[in-house]
């Protein structure tokens, strides 16, 4: 059985998990967009393969990123929302958008992704706070299924 790394520096813990792209994504899928089952998570742009979802869920899970809920007992009532640690990433995937957003072709961004563009490069504070009390307000509904 292998024991968990021991980490000494704390970007090589951050990278560790947050430098994964995957993991990036679902997060950001989870927080930005809202999207809380295995079946939207695959019908993402990027095209993750089933597998290597189900092995990132399963590392997010495992480090106190995001939480599983299953309202029914069942796999189709399965959902998954972010935890305070998933949700503090927000400001890293926030600066990673605003680092590239620019050399990105605005003419292959769908309606949604110009509209968080727009907010963004407006004025970036009162978006991270209105995204972090709707996907709140959010959770709390699957919460309560």
């Amino acid at each position: 059985m292998n024991s968990p790394k021991k980490y000494t520096c704390a970007i090589a813990r951050s990278a560790n998990i947050l430098g994964d792209k995957w993991n990036l994504l679902i997060l950001r899928d989870i927080i930005l967009h809202k999207k809380s089952r295995f079946k939207e998570f695959m019908s993402s742009k990027e095209k993750i393969a089933t597998n290597v979802l189900t092995k990132k869920l399963n590392v997010l899970l495992e480090e106190g990123f995001i939480e599983k809920l299953t309202p029914l007992g069942t796999k189709k009532s399965t959902r998954y929302i972010a935890l305070d640690k998933g949700i503090s990433a927000l400001p890293i995937i926030i600066e990673m958008y605003l680092f590239s957003i620019y050399s990105i072709e605005e003419s292959v961004l769908d309606d949604s992704q110009i509209a968080i563009k727009n907010a963004l490069t407006t004025n970036r504070d009162p978006f991270e706070e209105e995204i972090i009390k709707q996907y709140l307000d959010f959770s709390e509904e699957l919460r309560a299924l």
